[in-house]
């Protein structure tokens, strides 16, 4: 995942755009993210710096498992992704062999 950003417009352009896109390509991001959460928690590192004022420590356990979550889900529409194509080329290939 890449994203840039341009300060000034292009010559002779009187505007420029920007896209965004949803991919699952995020779920190796969100992965790598909930292993380094889950290796500092796993310590305690710098947990005492938010339980002692703001947060509680279910909040963290909450939040792992939401993200864990989030990775899961994410494989999910991969998976179903390359299911989906998978099942598109079988019944492409089967329906031009019917025709000959």
């Amino acid at each position: 995942m890449s994203s840039r950003a341009c300060a000034m417009l292009p010559r002779g352009l009187s505007m420029a755009s920007t896209f965004i896109e949803n991919s699952t390509s995020i779920e190796e991001i969100f992965t790598r993210v909930s292993e380094q959460f889950t290796a500092i928690f796993r310590h305690k590192a710098f947990l005492h710096w938010y339980t002692s004022d703001i947060m509680d420590e279910m909040e963290f356990i909450e939040a792992e498992s939401n993200m864990n979550d989030l990775v899961s889900e994410y494989q999910l529409y991969e998976d179903a992704t390359v299911d989906e194509d998978e099942d598109y080329e079988d019944k492409e290939g089967k329906e031009g062999m019917e025709q000959m």
